[in-house]
């Protein structure tokens, strides 16, 4: 199999009319893409719109049969796939861009109902497509000539490790795919994409898109039930799975891709601290911090789950952030007057119950929401209230474990190692961040929490040329920068004896 750009200053990229981009249907056909056919299968199921808790189209539940065809697919098409220059690999994923951006008004939609987001949230992840392809692109893995003396060289290369494969979580089942299938393009792997069962639509239509503008066999889309991935991860043709989602789910994920040697890169769960300090600016930094801990109705790993306030201000911040809190707007996702929109899926909607409860038995202050949904109040979406925790106990749950919804702990503290031993006492290194108007004093703190990524009066700010990962359970290899591309290669050295 081979293949060729036409070249345009030094790559295949030209820009095409979007019209020749643009799909017809989004509403009631989806399919898997495999080697660049639409296919179905004998089985077929539904996720629900979360705004409603009623059924969506039906996806293909794909079986052994539709892996082998996948993943034979993608290996016929790697050599040549390799075999192009980056500059030309980066022409097809520029067009690929442009055609996302040129099926904005079908995505929009249906990304809303298979989340729940409202259309900020919707608009907010739409946008990033583009430019998150754009940024990753700009990233090189030269070669590097080690050593060079009269008797002998030394070349340290890069090179694809074959056919990837990107397991996506629900919470944002476009933007966490692009970013994985980017840079793995990019370095000259074919991928494989398996969205999440709770959301599969909008990654299916992505794929479909792709269809029009790389080769056959480069870019795949699977749907399935929860036995996909298993079937993925065991795959002996599979060279790397890169995962996004739970902690429990990674450490299967990693156990099965031990079998076969895998790379594998994890993803995993947060729970993110901010620490705010006696010095900070409430005005400027409650609405930032209220709106990093309620972002997507708090599923989002790196939202901020735990809010360390200096105990002199504490009184003020708490009573500031509950009233900001108030004015968020929960409603479905075709409300453009809403901020927050339900829960995901029933699974995660049932666990905040249980937690929900658990708080409100537990007899801790809630200044704000707390209330537990009826059971049968999914009848009408997966909606929670937006709730605050005044000062729990760190042992509760709701301080010790992710919560992954509109639920956020404030909690005191005083003395700046106890907090940052409070702040650090958790398997889970994602993220954390420090408030300060005191720069030198914030930066030495955050450089001492325990997680991948820290931030200074920001929270959740990460771009394509900077790695992102986590340190303990929270996951392993990183995403995105030169680290996240060499994650997707085998290190050569190359030996040359002159005389």
């Amino acid at each position: 199999m081979s293949f060729t750009g036409s070249k345009t200053n030094g790559s295949s990229y030209e820009k095409m009319d979007p019209a020749s981009y643009k799909l017809d249907d989004f509403e009631n056909t989806f399919r898997n893409v495999i080697d660049n056919e639409l296919t179905t299968t004998a089985k077929t199921r539904r996720a629900v719109d979360p705004s409603t808790a009623q059924p969506l189209g039906e996806v293909p539940v794909s079986t052994q049969e539709d892996v082998d065809r996948a993943v034979k697919a993608a290996q016929a098409a790697f050599p040549a796939w390799r075999s192009l220059s980056t500059d030309d690999r980066m022409g097809y994923l520029l067009r690929f861009a442009d055609a996302i951006e040129a099926n904005q008004d079908g995505l929009g939609p249906l990304l809303g109902r298979e989340t729940g987001k409202p259309p900020p949230g919707v608009a907010m992840e739409l946008a990033q497509l583009g430019g998150l392809i754009r940024q990753v692109i700009t990233l090189r893995l030269e070669e590097e000539v080690v050593e060079d003396g009269p008797e002998r060289k030394a070349i340290r290369r890069y090179v694809p490790l074959g056919v990837g494969v990107g397991i996506v979580a629900w919470n944002f089942p476009i933007g966490l795919g692009i970013v994985k299938l980017a840079v793995a393009l990019l370095v000259g792997n074919t991928f494989i994409w398996k969205p999440s069962p709770y959301s599969p639509y909008t990654a299916l239509k992505v794929v479909e898109i792709a269809a029009r503008v790389f080769p056959k066999g480069v870019l795949q889309a699977l749907s399935g039930e929860e036995d996909l991935g298993p079937l993925l991860t065991a795959h002996p043709d599979v060279a790397k799975v890169s995962f996004t989602g739970s902690v429990a789910t990674g450490k299967k994920v990693m156990a099965a891709c031990a079998g076969t040697l895998k790379r594998v890169t994890l993803e995993l769960g947060g729970n993110d601290a901010a620490i705010i300090c006696a010095d900070a600016d409430l005005a400027t930094v409650v609405p930032k911090i209220a709106t990093f801990a309620y972002i997507n109705s708090g599923q989002v790993c790196l939202a901020i789950k735990r809010v360390y306030v200096h105990e002199s201000i504490y009184d003020t911040f708490l009573k500031a952030f509950v009233e900001f809190v108030k004015t968020f707007q929960v409603g479905k996702s075709t409300e453009s007057s809403s901020t927050l929109g339900p829960v995901q899926n029933s699974m995660q909607y049932n666990k905040l119950r249980e937690l929900y409860g658990e708080v409100s038995k537990s007899g801790l202050t809630v200044p704000l929401g707390g209330d537990v949904p009826p059971a049968e109040s999914n009848n009408g979406g997966f909606f929670l209230t937006p709730t605050v925790v005044d000062n729990p106990p760190d042992n509760s749950r709701i301080v010790a474990e992710e919560q992954f919804g509109p639920i956020v702990p404030l909690l005191k503290w005083s003395d700046e190692e106890d907090v940052l031993r409070r702040a650090n006492a958790t398997t889970l290194g994602l993220g954390g961040s420090v408030w300060s108007k005191d720069l030198e004093r914030a930066e030495r703190i955050a450089r001492r929490i325990e997680s991948g990524t820290v931030w200074v009066n920001t929270h959740f700010e990460i771009t394509p040329e900077v790695a992102f990962g986590g340190h303990k359970q929270s996951g392993i290899g990183v995403e995105q920068g030169l680290e996240g591309l060499k994650g997707w290669c085998n290190h050569q050295s190359v030996w040359v004896r002159k005389n």
